[in-house]
């Protein structure tokens, strides 16, 4: 594949182009790239990642809270932190009478460093392409990450995405037991997202090949950087791979 244009990206430690990713990410849920100076996204899924404000500048925070309520009420919601956002966002937050639900690990790998990847016995690593493919992706991370209801809606969520989503399923038995979603849509950095293991089949390798086969993707399309935002029972495992930490999101709940 060729090179993308217009790389900037020299370092893990560059956060910005980390920071476009996950807007652009998660903008994809509600179909827009969201890089304004207030991106407000929802898709009325009930889970706290799956609406709310990536970022705020040059607006009053007092303006930009009461246009996300009002955009975002009813609906289960975040806003998250970091230095895209203007200085001083955290503390106005809090003495709106926000409360700080996470401090999440932004991690980044140089992809020309990590190893090949290496597919357990019984493993095979497929592209979840059609929609009844897509269906049983959606299946298989939603439980892991705290998906849980009618699952329709985020399933035509996914179908609706951007087209530079690439989705490894982990095939064990004919069956979809994991999943990793690599995001291609900023040139400097494959952004990689809903990396879950079905319960059953966890402590198998599966996350991580599935993780590693996404970076030599990543690799292939001429991007030297990865990044993605970890839970702490990712953390080892990512660390295991070659990512380090070189910065936490923090993301918040303001009152109704």
């Amino acid at each position: 594949m060729a090179t993308p244009e217009g790389m900037t990206m020299k370092s893990i430690h560059d956060l910005e182009p980390q920071l476009a990713a996950n807007r652009r990410y998660w903008g994809g849920w509600d179909g827009d790239t969201l890089d304004d100076d207030l991106p407000i996204y929802r898709t009325d899924i009930p889970h706290i990642l799956l609406n709310g404000v990536l970022r705020v500048r040059n607006r009053p925070i007092e303006d930009a809270i009461a246009e996300a309520k009002e955009r975002l009420t009813g609906s289960r919601w975040s806003w998250w932190v970091q230095r895209d956002s203007d200085e001083g966002t955290a503390e106005s937050l809090l003495a709106h009478g926000a409360k700080q639900i996470s401090h999440t690990p932004i991690m980044a790998v140089d992809v020309t460093t990590v190893a090949a990847p290496v597919v357990p016995e019984g493993l095979s690593i497929r592209l979840a392409v059609e929609p009844a493919e897509i269906e049983r992706y959606v299946g298989t991370w939603a439980g892991p990450l705290g998906v849980t209801g009618d699952l329709g809606i985020v399933v035509e969520r996914e179908l609706n995405f951007y087209p530079d989503m690439v989705r490894l399923a982990g095939v064990v038995d004919g069956k979809t037991v994991g999943t990793c979603t690599l995001s291609l849509g900023t040139a400097d950095v494959g952004g990689l997202y809903t990396i879950a293991t079905d319960p059953d089949y966890r402590r198998r390798g599966i996350a991580s090949a599935l993780t590693l086969e996404a970076l030599r993707i990543t690799r292939e399309t001429g991007r030297r950087f990865a990044t993605l935002q970890s839970s702490s029972d990712g953390l080892p495992v990512y660390e295991k791979i070659g990512f380090q930490t070189v910065a936490h999101y923090d993301l918040y709940q303001l009152p109704e």
